[in-house]
């Protein structure tokens, strides 16, 4: 399926009664995950969200419908207080959707629960997002010091190969300032390639100036399932009209990862899960 070819998203309100779940499986270096949203607009084609239930089990097609979480900072406040009697406090936001996907603009549900972990912070926070809104929220992030980390995603550094897997996602360019802006600033921030697409010898370069770390993961040792899942989102189909399957192998990642350690050190240069955890 041509990723640019799918209806316009749609939004719902829903009043979860829950927002703060248990880290399990990849994520399990973290005590929660928070999703201010259900559903995501960008559409990645390659979103290993599209083969879990909360995507599976919906009628529509995956980037055209987003739940807003309404009430989510009182619920937050809630759950933070009572998680932290428990034991340290990590998480990671958001592990199935973006929190700053356009409807975030306007719903600013992201930002009410960033409110909430300014004035009851947890142990560590992971702002996982391909979106340069983050920027906006600088003033947020910042007093939270080394207990955040944004880990801003670029695929690649090609926008004509961006396009062709992700067209609903932000821009390369818009990314790369973003991530400048918030290393200027004063937040600490990871440049995230994942999954790895195909990008120039030039890309490491691009991230050096603001990226104090990067992680490398694909959707080989990332979606889950060693690949099976996003296999059977025929990703494959996408690289053969591109003239580029050589990418899409278990040792693709390499190519960039010996790339990488031309221009950054070793030690901050990470694979998948280790380069996600706290």
């Amino acid at each position: 399926m041509n990723p640019n070819d799918r209806p316009p998203t749609t939004t719902a309100y829903t009043t979860p009664k829950t927002l703060l779940n248990k880290g399990t499986g990849f994520l399990s270096p973290y005590s929660h995950s928070l999703n201010p949203y259900a559903g995501c607009a960008f559409a990645c084609s390659y979103c290993y969200v599209r083969q879990l239930p909360v995507a599976l089990f919906r009628k529509q097609e995956w980037g055209t419908w987003v739940d807003i979480k309404q009430q989510a900072a009182e619920l937050l406040r809630k759950e933070l207080r009572k998680a932290k009697t428990k034991g340290p406090v990590t998480i990671f936001m958001s592990s199935s959707t973006d929190p700053y996907q356009p409807a975030e603009y306007k719903e600013q549900i992201t930002r009410s629960l960033l409110e909430v972990m300014g004035s009851d912070p947890p142990d560590f926070l992971l702002v996982q997002t391909r979106s340069p809104l983050v920027t906006r929220d600088i003033d947020l992030l910042l007093p939270l010091k080394d207990r955040v980390r944004v880990s801003l995603t670029l695929e690649t550094d090609r926008e004509e190969i961006r396009r062709a897997f992700t067209p609903h996602a932000p821009p390369i360019a818009a990314r790369l300032r973003a991530g400048r802006l918030l290393a200027e600033a004063g937040v600490p921030v990871q440049a995230t390639i994942a999954p790895v697409l195909p990008s120039s010898e030039q890309f490491p370069a691009k991230l050096l100036p603001w990226a104090n770390r990067v992680c490398l993961d694909d959707y080989f040792m990332g979606d889950g399932s060693r690949g099976a899942r996003t296999a059977k989102l025929g990703m494959r189909s996408i690289y053969e009209q591109l003239g580029l399957e050589s990418w899409y192998t278990p040792g693709a990642y390499k190519v960039v990862y010996e790339r990488l350690l031309r221009v950054f050190p070793e030690h901050q240069v990470f694979l998948s899960q280790d380069g996600f955890s706290p």
